[in-house]
């Protein structure tokens, strides 16, 4: 949990006004390995940027109509400008999950949120449920105001259905993994219509943080994404 100081509530203002929220934070420790701050010396700090929900859309969307038809990874490519924009004023290096060699972004978004991973491998929040994701953090050069964060209660703990393992027709998730080559075979397939329109259908039936769940045309667009990603 980030404690509220000056340029960290700057920096979340900034971030507000695209939609984008900050996801917690926390000073790193010699023996993290920190990636490098801005400077190119180890970074002293890194704060996690993401979504809530889909409050990201409609700024996402206003600035992809005005770009080239065949941009690729616009959704990324967004949060790039956005974030990268945000650690520019704030002196701070913008980084992204799609960054190679890639970071350990998950490990630093449980340890920034006390968070564990649902059975679907996203990360389950007490709020937000499985409706949420991270696009990018900021490292700083200097140690941050932070509180080290408690561990959340994990809802998927006290969840006895499992909804989430019952509900996909290919059976993609289960206790061995995820089975993408099954997902994508089906997705693509004549009676994928309803992952491909609405989005993951194990995804929908978690009960937690609906009010939170991507409409149906955000669904699809990451629907589209993770196609065209992994075809």
């Amino acid at each position: 949990m980030i404690t509220p100081a000056g340029s960290v509530d700057r920096i979340a203002a900034a971030l507000l006004a695209n939609g984008l929220v900050l996801r917690g934070g926390f000073n790193f420790t010699p023996s993290d390995a920190p990636p490098t701050g801005s400077s190119g010396a180890p970074a002293a700090a890194v704060l996690l940027v993401g979504q809530a929900g889909a409050a990201s859309w409609p700024h996402f969307l206003r600035w992809w109509e005005q770009q080239p038809q065949a941009i690729a990874n616009p959704l990324d490519t967004w949060s790039r400008e956005v974030i990268g924009a945000v650690a520019q004023d704030f002196g701070a290096r913008a980084i992204s999950p799609s960054d190679k060699p890639y970071l350990p972004f998950q490990q630093w978004a449980m340890r920034a949120e006390g968070l564990k991973p649902s059975p679907l491998g996203i990360l389950m929040h007490p709020r937000y449920g499985l409706w949420h994701a991270y696009r990018g953090a900021l490292l700083f050069d200097d140690e941050i105001p932070v509180q080290v964060a408690e561990a959340a209660p994990h809802l998927c703990d006290s969840c006895a259905e499992k909804p989430c393992l019952k509900s996909c027709p290919v059976d993609a998730y289960s206790v061995q993994g995820f089975a993408y080559q099954s997902c994508l075979a089906h997705v693509g397939g004549a009676n994928g219509e309803p992952c491909r329109s609405g989005g993951c259908l194990d995804r929908n039936a978690c009960p937690y943080g609906t009010g939170y769940r991507y409409p149906p045309e955000v669904q699809a667009f990451h629907m589209a994404s993770f196609a065209r990603a992994t075809s």
